[in-house]
């Protein structure tokens, strides 16, 4: 003979056992994956703001190339030029020979908020060579 009890659903549910063994389960799986997506995150900025490094010195770059057609003879250098918010830039121009100049620019994001680009902060260097055209 089989005796059933009327309440025994009444016992139905998980243990704090249970519950504590899957907290920790949940713990272990989501902080790898969370610290996965930050790092993604920190890399993904750090390449943005490369990249807008690139585009800025580039336009600088064909700016002073379209310049020297006309006026060769111009300084090109500037220092701590405000590019686009908080990216700055810096133009060495030098002389190595009568009918040459080096072009070098520097472009980089002010991590501290200075209003001067620092060695650490240039993230891109650009150098080129122009000629005297006439």
């Amino acid at each position: 003979m089989r005796r059933e009890l009327k309440n025994s659903h009444r016992f139905a549910g998980y243990t704090l056992t249970e519950v504590v063994a899957a907290s920790v389960l949940l713990l272990i799986v989501v902080v790898p994956i969370l610290k996965a997506l930050t790092s993604a995150h920190l890399t993904d900025v750090a390449i943005e703001r490369k990249t807008r490094c690139l585009m800025l010195a580039q336009a600088k770059l064909d700016n002073i190339k379209a310049r020297s057609i006309y006026s060769f003879s111009s300084n090109f250098a500037e220092n701590n030029v405000h590019l686009d918010g908080a990216y700055l830039g810096r133009v060495i121009s030098t002389v190595p020979g009568p009918e040459l100049k080096k072009i070098s620019v520097l472009v980089g994001y002010d991590n501290d908020g200075n209003g001067s680009l620092s060695t650490p902060e240039v993230q891109v260097t650009l150098v080129t060579n122009i000629a005297r055209r006439w």
